[in-house]
């Protein structure tokens, strides 16, 4: 039977796309929540500390002030773009142009961006797994295919050279690299960087390089930015960045894009006819965020550092489960390959999915199946939440997988 178009009601190209895994737990948490159930959520990716006090100052004087009440530059505020790009030079030592940054609405719209710049149909976009969930959908949909590469927890779920080469075809056009890494915390060395950065050049690729969690290493972790510690890949790499995580900023939607000029003005041209403008109070508050020191993101780091090493330990004690300590972000990520298998409330569950169901159904604690993030098997929690959350819900667990 062929179908009229009114039948044909969702487009195949957007019907593909699915749901975020994270936002549909945290929905899901929520709204357990709102009937009065005591859920903890671990899945999230959000900084539970409010935005710092000098950055609601800044928006609330901007909101005040006629000019924000009207359009801006499609591409970001200039004074946004000069900050950005001052605040680039200050914490990764990347000299850019203020023409080479593109203000976008979070960090999710400079990834879709910049693959629509990047990529045409039929190119292929190497994704290290486990990967962030919005990565394979944004390549997808700006007609690429992705190639998934999987680093599981005996390599530190850090890809090597050669397992990227394995992968590599004459259709190979971008290299995705995150560090450190949501959902792993997993944080890539110089020396790491220096040597992927060397087979990108080698093979004449791109390179899309998120950034969001620069700030969040811990243990003195010798790492870096890739277009420093490779400079010359600076005229084939977009870095994608925000405020979202470092300031405690994810409701306002702020992030960008760094790179070469005539990609970031393609970008620009798209986000003209798209969004146009980012709002403009939530760039003026942006703009304090990216000049202030980093006193606040210091404070978080280290309450981060704590409830790391709480959790990571807390997992560790339940049998079953084998949780590496991450060197970076504020996610852990265990494998629960131990617990697959087994009989769990009267029934066998042999998928981290089902085994992330039964975990919310009978212990109200919320988490993410790795199915979500290519590889199943784990589980990723958050640790941005209080610390007696976090006790509260790794108790839990053990409890309930005593």
């Amino acid at each position: 039977m062929t179908l009229s178009p009114r039948d044909r009601r969702v487009s195949r190209r957007i019907g593909a796309i699915a749901e975020s895994a994270t936002l549909k737990v945290d929905a899901k948490a929520k709204a357990l929540k709102a009937e009065g159930r005591p859920v903890i959520g671990f899945g999230a990716g959000e900084p539970d500390f409010p935005t710092p006090d000098y950055i609601v100052d800044a928006a609330v004087e901007a909101c005040r002030d006629p000019k924000n009440h009207r359009y801006t530059p499609a591409g970001g505020l200039p004074e946004l773009k000069k900050a950005i790009a001052a605040k680039t030079l200050r914490d990764s030592g990347l000299e850019i142009e203020p023409a080479q940054v593109l203000v976008t609405n979070g960090g999710k719209q400079a990834i879709y961006a910049a693959f629509a710049a990047m990529v045409d149909p039929g190119d292929e976009v190497i994704v290290p797994a486990p990967y962030w969930t919005t990565y394979p959908e944004a390549i997808q949909l700006a007609g690429g295919v992705p190639v998934e590469v999987l680093a599981d927890e005996t390599q530190d779920y850090k890809v090597t050279v050669e397992q990227l080469e394995a992968a590599r075809t004459d259709r190979t056009k971008v290299l995705l690299f995150v560090s450190p890494s949501n959902p792993t915390g997993a944080v890539y060395t110089s020396a790491e960087i220096k040597a992927i950065g060397q087979w990108v050049e080698d093979n004449d690729l791109w390179v899309l390089t998120d950034e969001i969690y620069e700030h969040l290493v811990y243990d003195d972790g010798d790492t870096g930015s890739m277009p420093v510690l490779c400079p010359f890949l600076q005229d084939n790499c977009v870095v994608v960045n925000g405020v979202a995580k470092t300031y405690a900023m994810t409701g306002w939607r702020v992030g960008w894009m760094i790179g070469p000029k005539d990609l970031v003005k393609a970008a620009t041209n798209l986000q003209s006819h798209a969004t146009s403008n980012v709002s403009n109070v939530a760039q003026r508050a942006a703009i304090a965020a990216v000049e202030g020191d980093l006193t606040a993101v210091d404070e978080m780091r280290t309450a981060f550092h704590r409830r790391r090493a709480t959790i990571v330990s807390m997992l560790n004690e339940i049998d079953g489960v084998l949780c590496p300590m991450p060197g970076g972000a504020f996610y852990a990520y265990p494998s629960v390959k131990g617990l697959l298998g087994r009989e769990h409330g009267g029934k066998v569950i042999d998928t981290s999915a089902d085994l992330a169901e039964y975990i919310l159904e009978t212990a109200e604690v919320a988490v993410v199946p790795g199915e979500a993030f290519g590889s199943p098997g784990y589980l990723r929690l958050s640790y941005a939440l209080g610390d007696d959350d976090i006790v509260e819900g790794i108790t839990r667990l053990q409890k309930l997988f005593s």
